[in-house]
């Protein structure tokens, strides 16, 4: 049983989270709650996530250490603790229903916000590819062009697991996500495709999740730079 399995088995509280789902990616949904956690910056979120698979309010953010094929470097989130406040997501540069690109858009958003500030060298912006077959250094620095990463910043890391079934395993037993190779019959230009949740963690310098955002892709923009603000100048 993993860390977050045994947590929630703890929990006598029932919650349904329910997923909503895009062309190809998906989002969750959760209760209410009004319960403050210890180590944190932000007040409760409107939304009690619980009792979610994957990391909420409160918890420790997952600790991974994964390479960043552009730099060279292995990336650790145990690493930035004490140094950096962390916008984690997951994606893959050929998502076909524009999910992937609007996460990305709120990190590069949020790192455009901290490059404004002065605050860039406090917070780290982790983007981790499950699709490490095609997500290769060469179409990862393309796809930052694209999407207007700053690469040259210092804090933008994409994360590229060693092969799909690291990728895969990282998902579900840190995040609490899955993820699943399919066919991609309706995408003629695509061999596959992955329907996954698209979520956005925020966690504080002490490495404490600070917000899930379960609707990643239809976060509001604002909303979320104004969380981070709060956290990373704390």
């Amino acid at each position: 049983m993993d860390r977050r399995t045994y947590l929630r088995s703890l929990g006598a509280a029932t919650a349904t989270v329910s997923t909503a789902a895009t062309a190809g990616c998906l989002g969750g949904l959760g209760g209410l709650g009004d319960s403050g956690a210890e180590g944190t910056i932000l007040g409760p979120p409107e939304r009690d996530l619980s009792e979610a698979s994957h990391p909420s309010y409160g918890d420790e953010m997952p600790h991974i250490a994964v390479p960043d094929p552009i730099t060279g470097e292995t990336v650790s989130t145990e690493g930035l603790e004490g140094e950096r406040a962390v916008l984690w997501t997951s994606f893959y540069t050929n998502c076909p229903d524009g999910v992937c690109p609007a996460l990305i858009l709120r990190l590069r958003r949020a790192q455009e916000y901290a490059a404004e500030q002065g605050v860039g060298d406090e917070a780290a912006f982790l983007s981790l590819t499950f699709d490490p077959e095609q997500d290769t250094a060469e179409v990862l620095r393309e796809y930052a062009d694209q999407r207007g990463v700053d690469l040259d910043a210092g804090n933008w890391h994409f994360l590229r697991p060693e092969s799909y079934e690291r990728g895969r395993e990282l998902m579900d037993e840190q995040f609490g996500l899955m993820i699943e190779k399919r066919d991609a019959d309706e995408h003629e230009n695509l061999e596959y495709q992955f329907p996954h949740v698209g979520i956005i963690l925020l966690a504080n310098k002490d490495g404490i999740v600070e917000r899930v955002y379960p609707r990643g892709p239809q976060t509001d923009i604002e909303r979320l730079v104004d969380d981070f603000e709060r956290v990373v100048t704390a």
